[in-house]
């Protein structure tokens, strides 16, 4: 039977300990009993552990063995803020598919009221990508940035990577084109990539030009208009097919 799976807040070699919500439900909802086990993630890797004490404030397992996991997708997302109910399923299912950082961003369309409420949605977001990561059986949790102006986050000095935004004008260059390239010139391994999904409406030409400027690299998911956290999930399924 597979066992559950907990993302530890606190921990060192060889104990972990849960708390908060976390704790309280493993304590009053699952009634856990010391001697319970679990795989319990921690510091990026995933532990086989059993439960040494159990309180509604905090559960501490003892750390038994390390277990073999899958990494996260080396992508950033770079994602103009949408409606928010729309924008957390985006979040959630990227976390699922191993999304590695999540960076919200403001942009030409992105709507006034939006983008005023933004700041105060982000440990919403932060909880959102938690529990993804422990339903999908993660063992890490994407970072979720700060919200912060496009042009900020375009002109910040790439990671070493590809950074490419998808553009509903651009039809000659196609995303799994643009990632052959890179995978070719890397010796048929994945780049760090990072991938900037607009508004609704899309792009603002000065917004196409200032991707330009900072040598963004334009791609296409195709020739059909897709919401935003449609073109994400599509994008990482592109990605997820170069890595099988």
């Amino acid at each position: 039977m597979t066992r559950r799976r907990w993302i530890a807040e606190h921990w060192d070699e060889a104990t972990a300990t849960l708390t908060g919500t976390q704790a309280e439900h493993l304590a009053r909802v699952l009634r856990a009993q010391p001697g319970m086990e679990a795989d319990v993630v921690a510091g990026g890797f995933v532990f086989h552990a059993e439960i040494a004490a159990v309180s509604p404030e905090e559960v501490r397992f003892n750390l038994l063995a390390e277990l073999e996991a899958d990494p996260a997708l080396p992508i950033t997302l770079v994602i103009s803020i949408f409606k928010f109910d729309h924008m957390e399923w985006g979040i959630e299912k990227a976390t699922e598919l191993g999304v590695t950082t999540i960076a919200p961003v403001i942009a030409r369309r992105t709507e006034k009221h939006l983008a005023q409420a933004a700041a105060k949605r982000v440990e919403r977001w932060r909880r959102i990508v938690h529990e993804a990561a422990k339903q999908s059986r993660r063992s890490d949790v994407p970072l979720i940035l700060e919200p912060q102006p496009l042009a900020e986050r375009v002109k910040a000095a790439g990671d070493d990577g590809m950074r490419i935004v998808l553009a509903e004008q651009e039809r000659g260059v196609t995303l799994r084109s643009v990632l052959a390239e890179a995978m070719s010139a890397s010796s048929n391994e994945m780049p760090k990539l990072e991938l900037a999904f607009g508004p609704e409406g899309g792009w603002a030409p000065e917004e196409e030009a200032l991707f330009d400027a900072n040598g963004w690299r334009a791609a296409s998911l195709g020739p059909r208009i897709l919401r935003a956290e449609t073109a994400a999930i599509a994008a990482l399924a592109v990605v997820g097919s170069f890595l099988e």
